[in-house]
């Protein structure tokens, strides 16, 4: 079954958007890379100070190889954005609770 893996961190969105804007390459090759490893979905979310990443994997071995072969190209996002701590990762999972809407239920 799928899980949703958020990566929360302080920083400045829009350091990500700058980096974003100049270096569109490098975020097309990354975003290759986690397709390769088999992302479903992503994307980056900011508000004051924080930056939220969500992205939709089979499952947390996928994201977790695909983070260990391009941690050294996603770094100069996280350096764009002045964080200075390593984001760990949550991994969630779907609950059944008969209540779903939207997003083909």
């Amino acid at each position: 079954m799928p899980v949703i893996m958020t990566l929360m961190f302080q920083g400045d969105p829009a350091g990500v958007e700058r980096y974003a804007a100049e270096n569109p390459e490098k975020m097309r090759g990354i975003v290759d890379h986690a397709v390769e490893h088999g992302v479903i979905a992503h994307r980056f979310y900011g508000a004051d100070g924080q930056i939220l990443v969500v992205d939709e994997w089979p499952d947390a071995e996928s994201f977790q190889s695909f983070f260990a072969h391009m941690g050294d190209e996603i770094t100069p996002i996280m350096e764009a954005a002045g964080v200075t701590n390593e984001p760990q990762p949550v991994f969630w999972r779907k609950l059944e609770t008969n209540d779903d809407h939207g997003w083909g239920a």
